[in-house]
């Protein structure tokens, strides 16, 4: 199969299903070898099958595509390397890694529970940076001995993380993080020829069909269809998006945006008395731009 992404070797997390078994496929239609790993788990993050990662392989050699299964816990330093490994080992090398891995657990702050924040940080925080680590290591070493790259680093960040949501401190923290991991990761592995950048996508799926998406009429279903994320995650995954790197990308069926991050807004003299300091925050919040709302617009 050829395409803009012909003989490109990548690795796409929580590819069984929704926004991650989508990418696998458009992936595949335009030429990648796909290394399709999910755990099999519920949106919670429990329970193990191997069913989800092997169907998508199977729809993938259907069409006439390379792909093969696997079936670790990225979130896990051990199981990471062994994907990073299977991928290098199974097709000769890696070019892209898409971290798309995520559970929900979902709870307002006051009745969350220590697990139900460690779990969602895990999966989504340690599970980005595991896999990310063991394949900068391995671009880092093929620089090293002067073989160039071309290579991606590609996360999953979210609305609720860049903007934020309520109910979802644990999940919008991890995808804070995410966001913030991207802008650094980009910074230091340039030299090694690798770029880094995000999605915040919106797309209706298992894990938020319960947060009011599954209440959509027909046409916001497909808008929300998450086949509508996996052009822009192909295209970052090709050696077309070469020059871009350390990006944020928010995209539904609706929009395709640039994000913009965090940047110095109104600035007043520092001042060495706190009781002074009312007018003056005052006076700074008022000419600051307002927080975005979960769309990315300013709040009203």
């Amino acid at each position: 199969m050829t395409g803009i992404c012909e003989s490109r070797v990548c690795i796409v997390t929580g590819a069984g299903r929704g926004i991650g078994r989508e990418h696998s496929l458009m992936l595949a239609e335009q030429g990648a070898k796909v290394v399709v790993n999910d755990l099999g788990g519920g949106i919670d993050g429990e329970g193990r099958s191997t069913g989800p990662a092997q169907d998508v392989v199977d729809e993938i050699e259907a069409m006439g595509g390379e792909a093969v299964s696997n079936g670790d816990d990225i979130s896990d330093w051990d199981g990471a390397k062994r994907l990073v490994d299977q991928a290098v080992e199974t097709f000769g090398g890696l070019d892209v890694v898409i971290n798309n891995a995520g559970i929900l657990r979902d709870r307002m702050l006051t009745n969350m529970s220590e697990a139900e924040w460690d779990a969602v940080i895990k999966v989504h925080l340690k599970g980005t940076f595991a896999p990310s680590r063991h394949a900068a290591a391995y671009w880092r070493e093929r620089a090293k001995a002067g073989e160039a790259n071309d290579a991606r680093i590609i996360n999953t960040s979210s609305p609720s993380g860049i903007y934020g949501n309520v109910g979802q401190t644990n999940y919008g923290a991890a995808k804070g993080a995410i966001a913030s991991f991207t802008i650094i990761a980009a910074k230091e592995l340039g030299r090694y020829g690798v770029t880094v950048n995000a999605i915040a996508p919106a797309a209706l799926t298992r894990m938020t069909e319960n947060l009011g998406m599954g209440q959509a009429d027909e046409a916001t279903k497909e808008k929300l269809s998450p086949r509508w994320i996996a052009p822009i995650v192909t295209w970052l995954a090709s050696p077309e998006s070469r020059e871009v790197t350390g990006r944020v990308f928010d995209v539904t069926g609706q929009a395709l945006s640039v994000a913009e991050g965090w940047h110095r807004g109104p600035t007043a003299e520092p001042v060495d008395d706190p009781a002074a300091l009312g007018p003056i925050v005052t006076k700074l919040v008022a000419e600051a731009r307002p927080n975005a709302n979960m769309f990315g617009y300013d709040e009203s």
